[in-house]
């Protein structure tokens, strides 16, 4: 056995509670190293009374198998002491305790669980434990008022660039509210809307009005309002890093340098004479026109919170997908948690972060991350084709490995957006290979989001190409429509693939046949996926199947099937 290898702390990431008298506890071990795995555990005032419960295995990736168990202590999980028994491939039985492993069980050195406060307890709504996204890019998705286009607005469709705008704004998005339901999209991730720079809306110069190129604050009361009856719920994109040179705060600094009472919301390297310089102020990169925010500023915390409150509570929007969240001092975060969450329990907060977001989730920050791991792999695999289906399956077993089963069910799970080349894009046009990206996307754990227009066959390298206007009526791909709103609706139909547990592992390693299985007390869904040119015959426990090129085979069994 790799003793190096086996992994337990008492942190977050491997105890959290599921409920006051659930604990979970998380173990990790070199792959195929362990024939068994157990907790035993016991009341600090109850010593004598050992209990024992066997761990699953859970995911595997290249290096390492992931481990779980579920521990039930009435009525509150506390003062529980405990430890791990360890079984090798040969039968060997080592310890582990907090001083490590031993041949010899542990005495007087116990991990031990000390109280399970009702705060303490793993949450998330409902609605988004596996919700079905729609990320819209305002000014490119519909043109519903041409009064507020800009001056020099080009025509529907011309060639996106970082500086022309083509009209979008809220009425388009309002009118399009039928076909948003009938696609079957159940909350929407709107880009910047409030008034700011350029036609990304990332510089924003006014936190609490909606810019006039997309209309009003009034008329965004209205679309929220449409969207719920809809049933369709909205994030709004919280730009909290950095601002827009126009900001009045910030022009106050510009003009009256360390005695303007705005001076440390910034990080200037000057107190006078500051200059529209990313040599004069920290940036957003090195953008001179997005000077970053002092987040470890009191003051600048207690403005964000005032931000995200005001439309929580006078627009009623469903939460905040947070840019660039990790680059904000993390004290943001959990003051967000936890001046907001207490009083609208059903928002989500979204934070923006292109690797692992375990600092993001833990500690009582943000309820979920966008799931660049995902969209990685995703592309590698099924876009790019340059990884091989071993490895796609060991990528997204380190995923599901890391995150907590609950976080798990409601990262945001994209393929491509605002910032990145469209998934076609990758495929060199294939759209069947866009077609099995989207199926993996709505029966992996998680939950599955469309980046605008890839479900009627937009494509476009990175910014700007990947902001091309939204295509209505005959230049819709409408095959490629219903495949994307039959998919959904396998979601819709079994609730497995929202908050089942899934595995992701292969079938046929010579023909590339891949597996998802989603199961839960209800029912086991498969879902098997053949991204080669040729036809397979593959065999599975329920016989063989003939899987076509490109094709996706479901087998969907209920409980009784399983018993």
């Amino acid at each position: 056995m790799n003793k190096e290898a086996v992994k337990h702390l008492n942190t977050e990431e491997f105890v959290y509670a599921k409920a006051r008298d659930e604990l979970v506890l998380r173990l990790r071990s070199a792959k195929r190293d362990l024939r068994s795995c157990k907790v035993v555990f016991f009341s600090r005032t109850s010593p004598e009374k050992l209990r024992y419960q066997s761990m699953q295995l859970m995911q595997t990736d290249q290096e390492t198998d992931y481990f779980e168990a579920i521990l039930h202590v009435e009525p509150v999980a506390r003062y529980q002491k405990y430890y791990f028994e360890l079984e090798d491939n040969a039968g060997n039985r080592y310890y582990l305790s907090p001083i490590g492993i031993s041949e010899t069980k542990p005495e007087i050195d116990f991990f031990e669980h000390l109280y399970t406060n009702p705060d303490d307890v793993i949450s998330y709504p409902d609605w988004a434990k596996g919700a079905i996204y729609y990320q819209i890019f305002p000014e490119r998705f519909c043109d519903g008022d041409e009064t507020n286009n800009p001056k020099d607005t080009e025509p529907w469709g011309s060639t996106p660039t970082r500086e022309n705008y083509m009209g979008g704004d809220l009425k388009g998005i309002y009118q399009k509210i039928p076909y948003l339901k009938k696609l079957g999209i159940e909350v929407i991730y709107l880009n910047p809307v409030f008034k700011g720079d350029f036609n990304h809306k990332y510089a924003t110069t006014d936190y609490f009005h909606i810019d006039p190129i997309f209309g009003t604050n009034d008329d965004f009361a209205r679309l929220v309002d449409e969207l719920h009856k809809a049933g369709i719920r909205i994030l709004l994109d919280g730009v909290f890093n950095h601002v827009g040179v126009h900001f009045d705060r910030f022009q106050d600094v510009v003009k009256r340098g360390k005695e303007s009472p705005y001076f440390n919301w910034f990080l200037t390297t000057k107190t006078e004479d500051i200059q529209i310089s990313h040599h004069d102020y920290e940036c957003v990169g090195a953008y001179k026109y997005m000077p970053k925010l002092n987040t470890s500023n009191p003051d600048v915390r207690c403005f964000i919170l005032e931000v995200m409150e005001y439309w929580i509570e006078k627009y009623h929007i469903d939460g905040w997908r947070l840019d660039v969240a990790d680059e904000v001092d993390m004290s943001v975060w959990q003051m967000a948690h936890m001046a907001l969450k207490p009083k609208y329990p059903n928002i989500l907060l979204l934070g923006e972060t292109w690797g692992y977001g375990g600092k993001l989730v833990e500690d009582k920050k943000l309820d979920s991350v966008m799931n660049y791991m995902f969209r990685d792999a995703v592309r590698d695999y099924f876009g790019l084709e340059k990884c091989s289906g071993e490895e796609f399956c060991n990528r997204i077993g380190t995923m599901l490995g890391l995150y907590k089963k609950e976080t798990a069910d409601v990262l945001y799970n994209l393929i491509d957006s605002h910032d990145t080349e469209r998934f076609l894009h990758y495929t060199g046009g294939n759209l069947n290979l866009l077609k099995l990206a989207a199926a993996f996307q709505m029966v992996c754990a998680g939950a599955p989001a469309i980046y605008y227009g890839d479900e009627v066959g937009v494509d476009g390298d990175n910014d700007p190409d990947c902001r091309k206007c939204m295509p209505w009526g005959e230049n819709q791909n409408a095959e490629l429509q219903e495949q994307y709103r039959q998919l959904i609706q396998i979601r819709k139909e079994h609730p497995c693939t929202r908050t089942g547990r899934c595995k992701v592992f292969m079938v046929d390693r010579e023909n590339e046949v891949m597996a998802v299985e989603r199961e839960d007390e209800n029912e086991k869904l498969i879902c098997l996926f053949h991204k080669k040119s040729g036809s397979v015959l593959v065999t599975v426990e329920e016989g063989e199947v003939e899987m076509a090129p490109y094709s996706i085979h479901v087998i969907c069994k209920n409980r009784r099937d399983l018993q």
